[in-house]
C-alpha cells in the first residue's frame, strides 16, 4: 500500500489525547465534513443521514443482522463478506445477475459499483432498475461504493453513487464509503455510511449499544482526508499508470482483460482454471488471486492487484514482457 498522506497523519497525532468516549454519530466537524463530500463528490441530495463506520467491511459483515434481514441478495461474484454478513445473520443468501428485472423479492440486497474483484462500473439505467426494484418490493438497497474514487482513465466510464441517481429519494437506500482506498487509511479505519435517514437511526441505536464507536483521532483524521481532493486524485492517478502498465504485460501472455473500469484491480482470463493461472504466475514470482474466490463464476479469472509499489508493478511487467 502507498503511505497514508502526511497531513492525514499529522491530524491523528494533534487529536492523540483523547481520554472521552467518541460520539457514535461523529463529532460536528467530522458530521459536516461527510455531509459536504456527500453532496458535492457523490452528488446526493433531499433527506440523507450519515454515519461514521470502523472502516466498511464492519458493516457489511453486521448490517443483515442489524436490519433483521430474512433474506439477502448479492452479485454473483462477489467480495465474500456480503456472504458472510448473511451467514451471521442466519438470513437466506442468493446471488444474482445485474439484471434487477430478474430478482426474487428479498429484505437487503448488496450492489457493488465499482465492483471488487472485476472493477465493472454499474451504468446508470441499471442503478434505476435496481432503485425501481427496491420501491417496488420494499428491499433495502447496500451500494457498496469503496471503490467510487478510481476510475480506470478519465476518459473512460465514470462511477456514479446511488445516492445521485436517486435524486433526492433516498428511501431504503443506504451507499457505503470507505478512506481506506481513497485516502491509504486502512489502518486507521475509517469508513461511512450515508443514506435513508430512517435506516441511519436504526443502525446507529444498535452502534451505540453494541460499542462500534470510531476513536475520536481516527475522527480528526477523516475529517481532514474528507476536506482534500487533491491527494485523492494523485492516488487516481497512481493506480491508472499501474494499470497501463500492467494491462499489456499480462495481455502478452495470453490473458483477455474484463471489465477493470475502476477500482485497485485487474480481471482478467486465460480461459483456463484460475488455479492453473495462479501456479503459472507464481512461478515468474508473480502472486495473484484465484477468482474462484470470489465465487464460482469467477472459476476461469484472476485479480491482480494494483497496490504494489510503482517499482514491484514495473517489475512484474518486465518478468511478464521476459
Amino acid at each position: 500500500m502507498d503511505a497514508t498522506p502526511n497531513f492525514i497523519q499529522a491530524a491523528l497525532i494533534s487529536h492523540a489525547n483523547a481520554p472521552g468516549y467518541p460520539q457514535t454519530i461523529g463529532s460536528p466537524a467530522l458530521r459536516q465534513a461527510m455531509r459536504v463530500w456527500a453532496s458535492t463528490v457523490l452528488g446526493a441530495t433531499g433527506k440523507f443521514d450519515l454515519l461514521p463506520s470502523i472502516g466498511s467491511k464492519e458493516v457489511v459483515a453486521h448490517l443483515p443482522a442489524q436490519l433483521e434481514a430474512q433474506s439477502v441478495l448479492y452479485p454473483s461474484i462477489a467480495y465474500p463478506t456480503y456472504l458472510v454478513g448473511a451467514i451471521l445473520a442466519k438470513a437466506q443468501h442468493q446471488t444474482v445477475a445485474h439484471d434487477s428485472n430478474s430478482w426474487p423479492t428479498a429484505d437487503l440486497v448488496w450492489i457493488n459499483s465499482p465492483a471488487n474483484p472485476t472493477g465493472r462500473i454499474s451504468p446508470r439505467a441499471e442503478l434505476e432498475g435496481v432503485i425501481s426494484y427496491s420501491r417496488r418490493t420494499g428491499a433495502v438497497i447496500a451500494s457498496d461504493e469503496c471503490y467510487f474514487n478510481f476510475p480506470a482513465s478519465v476518459t473512460g466510464p465514470q462511477p456514479i453513487s446511488i445516492l445521485q441517481v436517486a435524486n433526492g429519494e433516498n428511501k431504503n437506500l443506504l451507499a457505503l464509503h470507505s478512506l481506506s482506498k481513497r485516502s491509504n487509511f486502512a489502518g486507521y479505519r475509517g469508513g461511512m455510511i450515508i443514506g435513508d435517514p430512517a435506516l441511519i437511526a436504526k443502525i446507529r441505536e444498535i452502534r451505540k449499544h453494541a460499542g462500534l464507536l470510531v476513536p475520536a483521532p481516527v475522527q480528526a483524521a477523516m475529517v481532514a482526508a474528507l476536506g482534500d481532493e487533491l491527494h485523492v486524485h494523485e492516488q487516481a492517478e497512481r493506480y491508472a499508470r499501474r494499470r497501463e502498465t500492467l494491462r499489456p504485460a499480462l495481455e502478452s501472455v495470453n490473458f483477455a482483460i474484463e471489465d477493470s473500469d475502476a477500482g485497485l484491480y485487474i480481471w482478467c482470463t486465460r480461459g483456463e482454471r484460475d488455479f492453473d493461472s495462479v501456479a503459472s504466475l507464481a512461478e515468474k514470482g508473480i502472486l495473484v488471486t484465484p477468482g474462484s474466490f470470489y465465487g464460482v463464476a469467477g472459476a476461469r479469472h484472476i485479480r491482480v492487484a494494483l497496490t504494489a509499489t510503482d517499482e514491484e508493478i514495473a517489475a512484474t511487467a518486465a518478468r511478464l514482457l521476459g
